[in-house]
């Protein structure tokens, strides 16, 4: 059987990849149901389907229902559970890593801290020593991986595989795709970890069938994934997505960046824990002071968590917070117009209490009744969603005629 690790370039065509995707999409199905679906014609359809076998991605499963009392015909499968995948969710204080089967059922999954002032090498490292883990713990299964996929925080050359700039890290032009490709001989795909969750849902979550969707990642930072007419959009620099740096308050705190009133000062992570702090100096109570042993250690993820479990001064900083982010997405809205938002993130964790405040702004901010429904929901991946958006990178390689860009 020829190994799948060393067939990318088969698999690079349009027939072959039209073919696997609908058996990925509608398996078990016949060849003659592909032919009729697809349009392609019966003999293509067995040729090809004789090369998907031989890589062992595709199977023959089960015998179909025959027509007119002719032969039963050969269903079709996808092999999921015989290749893997990895993804790496770089963030700015932790490194994710989840192991998936092709079809996006996660296999392991764990995180460990990001130290901070580290070097490109010690970050390199760091994510070099998550891979090694699985592949080492899998050595059996080694050739069953057929791909890494990472979700960089910051901004990110994607055509060359860098790191352009890691604002929170402080770390730039990090060589990631030369070094993976390199150390583990697989194909390795590099993106902004807000694309990348916005791909993992449009594969795997709430963006599944549609074709215009924003996701935007309310962490430590915040940023978003714009996906137009079914594909992930970057503009020309890269950057697009970068909402955390639009400006909401000329006057406001001084970002990473350098400017003044970005979203990011006022409704990520570390804008709600200094507001917190501030309530908490002058003397406002809160069960926030009960739920850290330091209150340094206050963050919009437990800020988040006190305001559902009713914690008064929580609600108040997380509806303040969902104002923020309803003025930043209206002007996304006004200017994208999207079938639908997709919130993630820690932040995200507050649920209803922030999105419906995010709705209660838009609602009164936009200038058509019609926008005003637009679809504004909770991403539905959880805290591996990013690394698992970072696996659907190898999945658009693989089940796709052509790279997502």
């Amino acid at each position: 059987m020829q190994g799948l690790r060393g067939s990318f370039q088969l698999m690079k065509s349009l027939n072959r990849s039209v073919i696997l995707n609908k058996i990925r999409s509608d398996g078990p199905i016949s060849r003659a149901e592909i032919a009729k679906q697809t349009k392609l014609t019966p003999p293509t359809v067995s040729n090809l389907v004789k090369e998907l076998l031989n890589t062992g991605i595709i199977v023959e499963s089960s015998q179909g229902e025959s027509v007119g009392g002719g032969r039963k015909p050969t269903m079709l499968e996808l092999n999921a559970n015989n290749f893997y995948i990895i993804g790496l969710d770089v963030g700015p204080t932790h490194l994710r890593t989840v192991m998936s089967d092709l079809a996006g059922n996660p296999v392991e999954t764990f995180k460990s801290a990001i130290p901070s002032n580290l070097t490109n090498d010690e970050l390199l490292d760091l994510m070099r020593q998550a891979v090694s883990s699985i592949l080492e713990k899998y050595k059996k299964d080694k050739d069953k991986f057929i791909g890494i996929g990472v979700g960089m925080h910051g901004v990110v050359d994607v055509n060359n595989g860098v790191g352009l700039f890691a604002p929170s890290l402080k770390l730039s032009d990090i060589p990631i795709k030369e070094v993976f490709e390199e150390e583990f001989h697989m194909i390795v795909k590099v993106e902004n970890d807000a694309r990348v969750l916005a791909l993992g849902e449009s594969w795997f979550g709430q963006g599944n069938g549609s074709k215009n969707v924003i996701t935007v990642n309310v962490g430590r930072g915040i940023g978003a994934g714009i996906i137009l007419d079914g594909k992930l959009f970057y503009g020309k620099h890269f950057i697009a997505g970068e909402i955390g740096h639009m400006t909401i308050d000329i006057g406001g705190p001084r970002c990473d960046c350098g400017n003044f009133g970005c979203l990011q000062t006022l409704a990520a992570g570390p804008a709600i824990a200094e507001r917190a702090l501030k309530e908490l100096s002058i003397g406002r109570e809160s069960m926030l002071t009960d739920m850290v042993e330091n209150l340094d250690d206050i963050d919009g993820k437990i800020v988040s968590m006190a305001a559902n479990q009713g914690d008064p001064l929580s609600i108040d900083l997380i509806q303040q917070t969902g104002r923020y982010l309803g003025i930043g997405l209206t002007n996304l809205i006004h200017t994208l117009n999207p079938d639908k938002i997709i919130i993630g993130g820690g932040v995200a964790d507050a649920g209803d209490l922030l999105l419906s405040s995010i709705k209660e702004t838009i609602n009164k901010r936009l200038i058509t009744n019609a926008a005003k429904e637009t679809d504004i929901v909770r991403s539905s991946l959880g805290e591996y969603g990013t690394a698992m958006g970072a696996s659907a990178l190898i999945f658009v390689e693989l089940f796709t005629a052509s790279s997502y860009r």
